[in-house]
């Protein structure tokens, strides 16, 4: 509209106005007449430059004629008659009448005036039941999450293992294809028909590093167990075949896992205390905490899993493959909506103090089920764990015969470490090493006899037994204590009289009760004896870095059986390469 309009309709309504009740609508239909439009067109023109008053609050908004109390009751009604998928059995209007039956509500309202009563209607009850928040709809709502963000990749990692929907493996004979399960056949309410594979069935687990969103998917046999969990965390820490490639490695400072069995497991809580890494269970039903690798599952079954049905797949190995060269174009092509670079750009952010690499995988196993146990501290301060002596003069307040708590140590096999406590009572673990023996079968680093002494420290019980010893004597020093003992003198200066209780006791009550004492229960130990390769494990493991470096393997294989005729221990063979490598007669060099 323009100005003159504009201001042709402003006098329509004023002079509209002014003519009141019956004749405001004879004036503008005669306007409307004559400016050529209808009496709607009009009506809406006038709206858009006639300014309204506004409606006055009636006086008894925002209130309701029913109470908080009563709307309580009627919504807990309707909750407590619900079923767990959130299906309502009961509306408002039919708990409205059973609490009404049952004298458990009024639900009414009262004429101030007449005294007359009225029963609320159901619309009524409702607009009340979300004036109060207490609806179903608002209470049935997701409760509020909090965001969630880490520092940098391998901070935390997330772990959920679940069923693969897609295959399950039937053995029969020769027969180990990967198959699609029939949706007729492995009907879901057909449970003799699923309880046929179920030893079958394949499992997924899914990880995820919550930084760079980095997806880890590997498949198992037999179902959600301690070994299947203990095998993939391992393989998410090791090093893959194409590091270039695939770099997601090395040990996470935290994993958040939900509260199975296998997840709660010793071998699991084991190997993890081992590498220092701290484990979250969830709290049960809360799928929300560990939303990220809840969707990286479903990421797997779409991207993935999906296109599984085109392809023929003969064994699980065949199937993990073809999931490691999936993780390597998804996780290194698809960008990432949150920090818009793909996933495995974002975890190679990942600074050198921050990538902690893992032992190897067969040490790590080794840890899963080697649990700490318990060490005596003999008189020369040493303990005896793993068949290998350790010196723990430099624990903090270590005294002789105490138990200290010892495990393996995941960076030096030939480690070990002490469990000790700070002042806040946090668990500290001490690195402590093996003690070397020469030939004769002496310690390294003893006191030569007739040459040197070597006086141990003294431990706290030897410090408190010289300050008790000057208490006793009632002297201040050790040698004026060591004369008045020579002397014979009373400890205390015979000040304490050792029989004065029992006088008093027996004064005071006839009956004297004495605590019963317990006796400390063994606990279960088992120990891991180190793996011997054989010469064979040892060529198939070194032959392809001999020859990357330029050696003749068959030179390497006659030293070998020459210094190693039992095989090699699996902790010696980085020594064995290194002795090869440095041979004379090899004459090994890297090229390029």
């Amino acid at each position: 509209m323009n100005a003159a309009m504009t201001e042709r309709l402003a006098e329509i309504a004023r002079e509209a106005e002014q003519r009141g009740h019956g004749g405001k609508t004879a004036y503008l239909k005669e306007q409307a007449q004559a400016l050529g439009i209808s009496l709607a067109t009009l009506h809406r023109k006038l709206e858009a430059v006639v300014l309204k008053p506004s409606r006055k609050r009636r006086a008894d908004a925002g209130k309701s004629a029913l109470s908080h109390e009563e709307a309580q009751t009627i919504s807990t009604l309707v909750m407590e008659t619900m079923r767990k998928n959130g299906k309502r059995l009961t509306t408002v209007g039919a708990a409205v009448e059973i609490l009404r039956a049952n004298g458990e509500i009024n639900a009414c309202r009262v004429d101030e005036e007449t005294g007359e009563i009225t029963k609320l209607s159901d619309s009524t009850i409702v607009r009340a039941l979300r004036k109060y928040r207490l609806h179903p709809d608002q209470l049935l709502q997701p409760e509020p999450v909090t965001r969630l963000k880490s520092e940098h990749p391998n901070q935390w990692w997330q772990i959920d293992p679940s069923l693969c929907v897609l295959y399950y493996l039937p053995r029969n004979g020769k027969d180990t294809g990967l198959r699609v399960a029939g949706y007729e056949e492995f009907y879901k309410n057909k449970p003799g028909n699923l309880k046929k594979i179920e030893l079958d069935r394949v499992w997924r687990y899914t990880g995820t590093d919550h930084t760079s969103g980095t997806i880890c998917v590997r498949y198992y046999f037999g179902g959600e167990t301690s070994a299947n969990l203990c095998d993939f965390f391992i393989y998410m820490m090791q090093a893959k075949a194409e590091t270039a490639k695939d770099p997601i490695r090395g040990v996470p400072k935290n994993v958040m896992l939900d509260p199975g069995s296998a997840n709660t497991s010793a071998a699991f809580k084991n190997l993890c205390k081992a590498l220092d890494v701290h484990v979250q269970i969830n709290k049960p039903g809360n799928p929300r905490a560990k939303g990220q690798v809840e969707k990286a599952n479903d990421v797997v079954e779409t991207a993935f899993e999906s296109s599984l049905k085109l392809v023929e797949v003969h064994s699980i190995d065949e199937l993990n493959g073809l999931a490691e060269r999936w993780m390597r174009y998804y996780n290194g092509t698809k960008t990432h909506s949150r920090h818009g670079v793909t996933r495995y750009q974002a975890w190679n952010k990942i600074k050198p103090e921050q990538l902690i690499l893992p032992p190897p995988a067969e040490y790590c196993r080794e840890l899963a089920v080697s649990a700490p146990k318990e060490a005596k501290v003999s008189p020369e301060l040493e303990i005896r764990f793993g068949g290998r002596v350790y010196s723990v003069k430099n624990i903090p307040g270590v005294m002789v015969g105490q138990k200290l708590l010892v495990a393996k140590n995941p960076w030096d096999e030939t480690g070990a470490r002490i469990a000790t406590w700070d002042a806040q009572g946090n668990e500290i673990w001490q690195t402590v090493t093996a003690i070397e023996f020469d030939g004769f079968g002496f310690r390294e680093g003893a006191a030569l006899m007739g040459v040197e002494y070597k006086p141990a420290a003294d431990t706290p019980a030897q410090q408190a037994r010289k300050e008790q010893e000057k208490l006793a004597m009632g002297a201040d020093t050790l040698a004026e204590a060591e004369a008045k003992r020579k002397a014979k003198v009373v400890p205390f200066g015979g000040r304490i009289d050792p029989y004065k209780h029992q006088e008093d006791t027996l004064a005071a009550r006839n009956t004297l009760y004495i605590e019963r004492q317990g006796s400390q229960m063994d606990y279960n130990r088992m120990e891991v004896a180190e793996q011997v390769l054989s010469k064979v494990e040892v060529a198939k493991l070194l032959k392809p870095r001999i020859e990357a470096a330029g050696g003749d393997w068959k030179q390497a294989v006659a030293l070998i059986t020459k210094q190693y005729p039992d095989g090699v221990a699996a902790s010696q063979l980085e020594a064995v390469f290194n002795q090869l490598k440095t041979a004379g007669r090899l004459k090994l060099h890297k090229t390029g």
